[in-house]
């Protein structure tokens, strides 16, 4: 019977857990990550790449490889893919500046409507020595009667 009732609670916890704010915010974060990334690799892929082909004389960057030819004997060639490692890289510094845009738009909007901060008053200082010590006649000569 204490199984059953630690299972509930388990299961309880767990979908407390997965219904959290936090969590439901991050399942989004990823759909719209993933989207996002579709949409920068075709930026990079479809529109900058083909552009920087014509800058280095109408070569298609991602078909870019170099074989290395068998290096023992009874293997094959290797091919390395260097212009698909190229396009990854500059997917990559796409999304980094894209993401640091939205970021640095996303500071400068809670920055904007931002309350004011009060500057925190300081504490009196402790009175000195010697402001105690007047402060103790100034007292003293109010409690003397006036002479006239």
């Amino acid at each position: 019977m204490k199984e059953k009732k630690k299972r509930k609670g388990f299961l309880a916890e767990f979908r407390a857990f997965a219904l959290q704010g936090n969590m439901i915010d991050l399942a989004v974060g990823v759909i719209i990550g993933g989207a996002f990334g579709s949409i920068t690799k075709s930026l990079a892929g479809d529109l900058i790449m083909p552009v920087a082909g014509l800058f280095l004389g109408g070569m298609d960057l991602s078909g870019w490889t170099v074989q290395m030819g068998p290096i023992l004997p009874g293997k094959e060639a290797v091919l390395l893919k260097i212009g698909s490692f190229v396009q990854t890289v500059i997917d990559f510094l796409i999304l980094a500046f894209v993401v640091f845009l939205i970021i640095r738009f996303m500071n400068a909007l809670r920055d904007r409507f931002k309350k004011p901060e009060e500057p925190e008053t300081a504490p009196d200082p402790e009175p000195s020595k010697e402001e105690l010590l007047l402060a103790e006649i100034r007292d003293i000569l109010k409690e003397q009667p006036k002479h006239e």
